[in-house]
C-alpha cells in the first residue's frame, strides 16, 4: 500500500463512523492534501491507516513543525509530518531517549544513585548523577553494556500524566530527593509528564520516539565532569557523564574521528607549542600575547585595515563611558549582568560617577556620527573600530581564545537611509565571503536571517520593513552563490533592536563556526536622537547597520590555528622562515641568508646552534615554521639554499635570489596580490 495520502491509499471511513463536523479535525500532508479525523486521533492511528511499513518506521511526527510524541493525541486542525529515525530532527529525540538509557543503566548497576536532569546539548547529551562515589572513565564499558541490553529489550516509551501529589509521594518513596525539587520548580497548573520504559520511568517534558530500541547502538560515552547541582556551589557535588549518539554508526564512526582531529588541532596545545599567547590566574580571560602570537593578530588587523581602506572611516571610541550612556542605549537594562563596571575614586561628591568599561562599540559610534550635522548626501556614512571590549563570563564557559572576558573586535556601524540598507547588506556581503575566502574558508557555508523575538523594541511596522528587506537580500544572496551558500531562517533569534544575518563557515575538518554578522538597528540612533537633514531640510534618524566579519579578533584567531592546525599560510606565519646550518662552515653565509630575507620583507630567525640538523629540523616543525633554509659549505659555494618545507618530504635547492622571489611571492597578502594584478 502507498505511503502517499491520496484517494484509495486506506483513508475509507464510513458515512456511519463519522462523529459530527464538530469532532472532526482537519490534518494536512505534506503534500497538500487534507483528511478529517475524529477529534484525539493520535498519529500513530493516521500512520497505521496510510500503512503499517510506514507505522513500523515513524518514530514521532511533527505538528506544524513542533516535534511531538507519535502516540500524541491530534486536538486540533494541524499539518502533520511523519518522523523516521533518518530524518534531520530525529538526532535529538535519539540522544534525548539515549539519555534515559544511560541512567536506567546506571540506576540497574548501582541501586541508590539518584538521577537529575539528562539535557541533549551540541553534538551528544549528558546526565547528571548523586553518588557517594563519583564515576570515573573506567566505569564506562560496564555502563553501555548495561544500555545495549536496554535498547535490545526495546520497551516502548509511554506517557503518562500524574497529579503533582502523586509524583512527590512516588519519588520520595524512591528516595529521589532531587526529582521532588525539580518537581516544585515545576510551575503550577503545567502538566506533570512522566515517561516510562519498562519499569522505569523518569520526569521528562518529552518528546521521545517510539520505544527504547530506536535509540540503536550508535552511541558512546565520552567524559565525566564534576557539576554542582543548579550550578550553586553551595549545594551538592554531581556527576555529569557525557555521551553522544547518532543515527548511523558511521556518523558515530566521523565524529569520533573528527574529535580526534580536533585534539591534535586545539588552539591551546598549539599555543604554547608555537609560543603565541598564555593565560594566567592574575588575568582570567584575558590573552596575554606572546611576540609570535601578536605578530599573528596584527597580521589579521592590517588585512582587515586594508580591505576597509576608501570605504570605512576607522575611529577609536573611549574604553570607560558614563553609566547614563549606557542607560541611554539600553544595555544598561538589557546586559548589566554581563558588564564590567567601576566607581570614580574622586572625594568630591561630584566625581562619585559610575562607568562601564564598554562591552561593545556601538554608543561611542552614535555619539561619532552625532558630532557635526550631517546631510543625506553624506549617506552611507561607515565607521570601523578595532575596539576592545569587556564582557563577563563565566569561570566555567571561558575556553581559551574561543570564550574570554576581554576582546577585539573588527567593529564598523554604517549609518545609512532606508533606501540604502539593501545595498549595504549586500555589500557587506561581498566583503564578508572575499575575506573569509582569503583566508582559507571558501568551502561550504551558511547565512541565518535571524528574525524578531518576542522581547523587543520598535514598532512592528519597523520589524516588517527591516526583515522584508533582509529576505530580499537573502535571496539575492542565495542566487548569486547558491553552490557554495546555504541559506536559513532562524525565527525569534534576532537582536532585541533589529534582525540579522550570522555568517557560519566551516573549517578543515567540517566544524561550524558563526562569525561575522550584519544586524539593523533602528533603535539606537533614536534613542540618542540622532539625525541627518534630508532633500527638504527634515531630520531624519538613520538606519544604523552593526556589521562584525572575524567577530572577536581572539576567537577568529583561536578558529585560524585550529584550522590550519597551526600550520599557516606563509603570509599569516609568525615566523616565515628560519635560516639554520648543518656545520659551523656555513655559519657566515648563514648570516648573509637572514639579512637578505629580512630585507625582503620576510620574518625570520637563525639557529646556529651546535645541534645535529635533524634535531633542529624536528624543532622547528614542531613550533611549525613553513620554510627552513638549511646552508653550509656547498651553498655558501653556489650562493643558494636548500629549502624544507613544513609537512612535505626532501628539500629544494635553489639560487638565494631565486628562493627569496618565491617565497616573498608566497608571504605576499591575497588582497595584496590582488591590488597589484589590478
Amino acid at each position: 500500500m502507498s505511503d502517499k495520502p491520496a484517494s484509495g491509499s486506506g483513508f475509507q471511513y464510513s458515512v456511519a463512523n463519522l462523529k459530527p463536523v464538530s469532532d472532526q479535525i482537519a490534518v494536512t500532508f505534506p503534500d497538500g492534501a487534507k483528511r478529517e479525523f475524529p477529534k484525539g486521533t493520535t498519529g500513530l492511528d493516521i500512520a497505521k491507516g496510510i500503512s503499517p511499513s510506514l507505522a513500523k518506521r515513524t518514530v514521532a511526527m511533527a505538528l506544524d513543525g513542533a516535534v511531538t510524541d507519535l502516540a500524541d493525541p491530534i486536538e486540533r486542525d494541524a499539518k502533520i509530518e511523519f518522523i523516521n529515525r533518518e530524518d534531520p530532527r530525529a538526532l535529538e529525540l535519539i540522544r534525548h531517549d539515549a539519555a534515559h538509557v544511560l541512567a536506567e543503566a546506571v540506576q540497574a548497576l548501582w541501586p541508590g544513585t539518584q538521577v537529575t536532569i539528562g539535557p541533549v546539548i551540541d553534538n551528544g547529551f549528558y546526565y547528571d548523577f548523586f553518588r557517594n562515589e563519583p564515576f570515573t572513565p573506567d566505569d564506562f564499558a560496564a555502563i553501555e553494556k548495561k544500555m545495549r541490553e536496554i535498547i535490545a529489550r526495546d520497551k516502548p516509551f509511554t506517557k503518562e500524566i500524574w497529579t503533582r501529589e502523586q509524583t512527590k509521594q512516588v519519588f520520595s518513596d524512591n528516595g529521589e530527593m532531587f526529582k521532588v525539587e525539580l518537581l516544585d520548580a515545576i510551575p503550577p497548573g503545567q502538566q506533570i509528564k512522566i515517561y516510562k520504559q519498562g519499569d522505569w520511568f523518569d520526569l521528562c517534558r518529552g518528546p521521545h520516539m517510539t520505544s527504547v530500541g530506536k535509540v540503536g547502538n550508535a552511541f558512546k560515552l565520552m567524559k565525566v565532569a564534576g557539576a554542582y547541582w543548579r550550578g550553586d556551589a553551595s549545594n551538592p557535588m554531581l556527576t555529569r557523564i557525557y555521551g553522544t549518539a547518532f543515527a548511523k554508526q558511521e556518523d558515530l564512526d566521523a565524529y569520533l574521528k573528527q574529535i580526534e582531529e580536533a585534539e591534535k588541532r586545539d588552539h591551546r596545545r598549539l599555543g604554547r607549542e608555537m609560543d603565541l599567547f598564555h593565560f594566567q590566574e592574575e588575568g582570567p580571560g584575558v590573552v596575554f600575547w606572546h611576540a609570535k602570537g601578536w605578530t599573528v593578530f596584527q597580521a589579521i588587523i592590517a588585512y582587515m585595515r586594508r580591505r576597509l581602506a576608501g570605504d570605512y572611516a576607522e575611529v577609536n571610541a573611549p574604553q570607560m563611558l558614563d553609566k547614563s550612556l549606557w542607560e541611554t542605549s539600553g544595555h544598561w537594562q538589557w546586559y548589566r549582568e554581563n558588564m564590567f563596571a567601576a566607581q570614580s575614586a574622586g572625594d568630591e561628591a561630584e566625581d562619585k560617577r559610575w562607568f562601564a568599561i564598554k562591552p561593545m562599540n556601538c554608543p561611542g559610534h552614535v555619539l561619532i556620527f552625532k558630532h557635526g550635522l550631517k546631510s543625506y548626501r553624506e549617506l552611507p556614512i561607515r565607521l570601523a573600530e578595532f575596539g576592545i571590549v569587556h564582557r563577563y563570563e563565566p569561570s566555567g564557559a571561558m575556553h581559551g581564545l574561543m570564550r574570554v572576558r576581554g576582546f577585539t573586535q573588527d567593529d564598523a556601524h554604517i549609518f545609512c537611509m532606508e533606501s540604502q540598507l539593501a545595498d549595504e547588506c549586500l555589500k557587506i556581503n561581498d566583503l564578508i565571503l572575499s575575506t573569509y575566502a582569503d583566508f582559507g574558508f571558501d568551502g561550504e557555508m551558511t547565512i541565518k536571517l535571524s528574525t524578531r523575538p518576542d522581547k523587543r523594541v520598535g514598532s512592528d511596522a519597523s520589524w516588517d520593513h527591516a526583515e522584508s528587506v533582509m529576505e530580499k537580500v537573502l535571496e539575492q544572496i542565495k542566487a548569486k552563490d547558491g553552490n557554495r551558500i546555504k541559506t536559513e531562517i532562524n525565527p525569534g533569534e534576532g537582536a532585541f533592536y533589529g534582525p540579522k544575518f550570522e555568517y557560519v563557515l566551516r573549517d578543515a575538518i567540517g566544524r561550524e563556526w558563526q562569525c561575522g554578522t550584519t544586524q539593523v538597528d533602528f533603535n539606537l540612533p533614536e534613542r540618542f536622537g540622532a539625525f541627518y537633514i534630508d532633500e527638504h531640510s527634515n531630520k531624519v534618524t538613520p538606519i544604523m547597520v552593526h556589521r562584525a566579519i572575524c567577530g572577536s579578533l581572539e576567537r577568529f584567531t583561536g578558529i585560524l590555528i585550529e584550522h590550519f592546525a597551526g600550520h599557516f599560510p606563509l603570509w599569516l606565519a609568525p615566523v616565515q622562515a628560519v635560516v639554520t646550518t648543518i656545520t659551523s662552515d656555513g655559519d657566515d653565509y648563514a648570516r648573509e641568508v637572514m639579512e637578505a630575507c629580512r630585507k625582503a620583507g620576510l620574518r625570520t630567525e637563525i639557529d646556529l646552534r651546535n645541534e645535529k640538523i635533524n634535531y633542529k629540523v624536528r624543532e622547528h616543525s614542531l613550533a611549525k615554521v613553513p620554510a627552513l633554509l638549511v646552508v653550509g659549505k656547498k651553498e655558501a659555494e653556489t650562493r643558494s639554499v636548500s629549502i624544507r618545507r613544513l609537512g612535505k618530504e626532501g628539500q629544494t635547492v635553489l639560487p638565494l635570489d631565486e628562493a627569496l622571489k618565491a617565497l616573498t611571492d608566497e608571504a605576499t597578502p591575497p588582497d595584496v596580490k590582488r591590488a597589484k594584478v589590478l
